[in-house]
């Protein structure tokens, strides 16, 4: 089983700590080691990048550190890879040529 961490009980994406590939099982933990859950994940997703480990509908938030990152910009299933294809950031916005680039 691989794994993936999210760094707060609120998070709603977690982090890659390695590559996974569709249909492999994510071990989402705390840094406490306390299990959230585990997930199927649905997508490839590489080592670093964030995956779904919640539901996220269009315009809801997308949580890491327990804080809001950006809001989904469509429908994230639980085990989707969660980039700039699928979330608009708070940070920093990017030409819309960047999001069509990956989606």
């Amino acid at each position: 089983m691989k794994r993936a961490i999210a760094m707060s009980s609120k998070d709603n994406v977690a982090t890659a700590l390695e590559d996974f590939e569709v249909g492999s099982t994510a071990k989402v933990t705390l840094p406490s080691q306390e299990v959230v859950k585990e997930i199927r994940v649905m997508e490839k997703i590489p080592f670093g990048h964030k995956l779904a480990i919640a539901e996220i509908k269009k315009g809801e938030a997308v949580i890491k550190y327990g804080e809001v990152i950006g809001h989904a910009s469509k429908d994230i299933d639980i085990g989707k890879h969660v980039h700039i294809h699928n979330v608009k950031s708070n940070r920093m916005q990017l030409p819309d040529v960047w999001y069509r680039k990956e989606g």
